[in-house]
């Protein structure tokens, strides 16, 4: 190999070696916009390609340079995911993933990664969402979501505002991780036995049961609402759902979750949505696509294969930055 394909290779290593470290982060910005981490994991793969394909003596700041293609990417892929999901089969969900080894995904703060939240972010545009994940969750200031956006700082603002009021008008106050894993426990409790009672009496008034089966694996393609309603349909698939079923306790989006397992396969993961009226949402994941995927987020890392960015299923896991001074400026 001559000198200059060893600058090259070199100049490429530590390319990638950069990108690595940035990867949660990047990971994180994306997921926040999309809901779906195949998706983001695509979104970051041609970042990826495109950091390579990029003059990168010429990036005075790579960190925001990142941010801003990855940003810009997700927004165009979530204005086509809005279209493919209106004709998802029964309630679509977020795609759930394993917060445990690091509970923000990359992000200075632990806003916008909870089910729930990623849930109502749905009802925001993309852009809209853009800003509010860049400001809420990462700290990003007013000038620099500007320039990603292309707007201008006092419209940042704005729709900052505009998307916080939204998101905080219909969210209740949730329980703390304590109370939550209680309710949960309790709820496991009542449903394995078909406890209808029980189960009413944790149930908000307005409870919704959504089941996201994505049309491959049988469950319910509406969402179920009202704690009588819910109490029943949860009681009445009980004999056939939880004979045999081993649970294992996960944290998932920050937030205490099961996965339910039989035969030694994974079956269903379970989450719930709590404040101090009780249970208000069951979130069902049942397609076997968000259920794997939740699965490979558990144990995965990062390494470079021949010039491509490559995540490995072998126990690691992507480790966030220790230092992100570099995007805020």
């Amino acid at each position: 190999m001559n000198a200059e394909s060893l600058e090259q290779a070199d100049a490429l290593d530590r390319a990638a070696s950069a990108f690595a470290e940035l990867r949660p982060w990047l990971f994180g910005i994306a997921y926040r916009m999309l809901g779906s981490a195949a998706e983001a994991e695509d979104i970051v793969q041609e970042v990826w390609l495109r950091w390579q394909g990029t003059d990168r003596e010429t990036i005075e700041n790579p960190p925001a340079f990142l941010a801003l293609v990855t940003t810009r990417l997700a927004i165009n892929l979530a204005r086509s995911a809005r279209v493919r999901r209106e004709s998802y089969i029964g309630p679509w969900l977020p795609e759930p993933v394993d917060t445990s080894l690091d509970p923000t995904a990359g992000a200075e703060r632990g806003e916008a990664l909870e089910l729930a939240v990623l849930l109502l972010m749905e009802r925001l545009k993309p852009t809209e969402r853009a800003a509010y994940v860049l400001r809420e969750a990462f700290d990003y200031p007013y000038t620099q979501i500007a320039e990603i956006l292309r707007l201008t700082p006092a419209n940042v603002r704005q729709i900052v505002s505009r998307a916080r009021k939204r998101l905080t008008a219909v969210r209740r106050e949730p329980v703390n991780k304590v109370e939550h894993r209680r309710l949960l426990e309790t709820f496991l409790d009542a449903a394995r036995t078909g406890n209808v009672g029980a189960l009413e009496k944790l149930f908000a008034a307005d409870v919704v049961s959504s089941s996201d089966g994505g049309g491959v694996r049988g469950s319910s393609t509406f969402p179920v609402p009202g704690s009588e309603r819910v109490a029943r349909f949860v009681a009445a698939f009980s004999p056939r759902f939880w004979p045999g079923a081993t649970v294992t306790w996960v944290e998932m989006n920050g937030l205490p979750g099961v996965l339910v397992s039989r035969d030694g396969s994974d079956v269903a993961l379970l989450a719930i949505e709590a404040s101090t009226e009780g249970i208000h949402h069951l979130l069902w994941m049942l397609n076997p696509t968000k259920i794997e995927s939740f699965r490979r987020s558990r144990s995965r890392i990062v390494t470079t294969e021949g010039g491509r960015l490559v995540l490995a299923d072998d126990g690691g896991a992507a480790q966030r930055p220790e230092s992100q001074k570099g995007c805020q400026q």
